[in-house]
């Protein structure tokens, strides 16, 4: 059986699509095929179970003769958006099956405030689009793979990096609203005790500088020094993380770190949460459950519509312990 997989962006969302994945390969001994956009080639790109990869440069269609030819028996999409539906019409009468994305659930949540989301984290929803295949969960969560060459020694990123002993703290997000403001960051950071590495792309560095300079020496700044891969070999080698909701919480999943993940606009009711091997929960959401214009958006904002940003402001770090380990000390 060959199987086309179909998820476009973005990093968190790719890396949730694993336990598929592996089920595919698994449990049906499939040839597994993965069609995404090139800027997340990483994410796809060690991943044994996968076969071929099958990366969009600009538009889907100059890469249609190719999938055609490569004659699928099925195709799961776990996109659902327009574009997928042309990848699955232009390879009709290919059986396939497409992930319930809830929207308008989703639409009653942020719009109306009424929830009629299900308790079902989304890696369900897209192993159930599978389910016609005939997989099932395996109960062993998400998978990520970084290459030998990927990999970095965290004390030749600085000499307070040591394997579990420090903080990975990722401080980007796609959206603002989903990102603590700079002030709240720093006093998150003056309250841990130990080493503190600070992860996020070229577009958090300027911010990601002034917290470190404001919040004391026990703070590495690593954004937009790192690929992202190294960033996930830090993420790895951390005793925990702290994280907004990104692609790297997922990622920390994926390595079953403990996690304690801050929520803004958004909601874990959405269901993407951290996620884990079944009996295994590491997760503690940090977020103002009472504020009732939240969740205002399934994605994010610039700026919160409001003007007032309490789902950050107001948000408490009580539930964040400031020692990793006993005998950490503050430098």
């Amino acid at each position: 059986m060959k199987v086309l997989v179909v998820r476009f962006s973005s990093i968190g969302d790719i890396v949730l699509t694993s336990p598929v994945v592996r089920a595919l390969k698994r449990q049906l001994g499939a040839e597994v095929h993965f069609l995404s956009k090139k800027a997340f080639s990483p994410v796809l790109a060690h991943n044994p179970y996968i076969d071929k990869v099958h990366l969009i440069n600009k538009q889907i269609g100059e890469l249609m003769p190719t999938l055609r030819a490569e004659r699928f028996d099925a195709v799961v999409d776990l996109h659902g958006n327009l574009r997928s539906a042309r990848v699955k019409w232009g390879l009709w009468p290919v059986p396939r099956n497409t992930f319930h994305k809830l929207n308008w659930q989703k639409r009653l949540l942020t719009r109306l405030k009424i929830d009629l989301m299900p308790p079902v984290h989304i890696v369900d929803r897209y192993l159930a689009a599978a389910a016609f295949l005939g997989v099932v969960n395996d109960g062993q969560g998400l998978d990520y793979f970084i290459s030998p060459d990927e990999e970095v020694v965290p004390s030749a990123i600085h000499p307070h990096l040591a394997p579990g002993q420090y903080t990975a703290l990722v401080i980007g997000a796609a959206h603002a609203t989903k990102r603590l403001p700079e002030a709240r960051l720093i006093e998150l950071c003056q309250r841990l005790i130990g080493p503190v590495a600070l992860l996020g792309g070229p577009d958090d560095a300027l911010i990601s500088a002034r917290v470190a300079a404001a919040a004391g020496p026990h703070v590495i700044d690593t954004c937009g020094q790192l690929k992202l891969n190294q960033s996930a070999s830090l993420v790895r080698q951390s005793a925990r993380v702290i994280t907004h909701d990104t692609g790297l919480m997922h990622i920390a999943a994926a390595f079953q770190k403990p996690i304690f993940s801050i929520w803004g606009n958004t909601t874990p009711k959405f269901g993407m949460y951290p996620y884990y091997p079944q009996d295994i929960q590491r997760n503690t959401s940090i977020e103002v459950a009472s504020l009732g214009c939240r969740p205002c958006s399934r994605i994010g904002y610039d700026a919160c519509p409001k003007g007032h940003f309490r789902c950050m402001n107001n948000l408490s770090f009580d539930a964040i312990p400031a020692h990793i380990h006993p005998d950490v000390k503050k430098l």
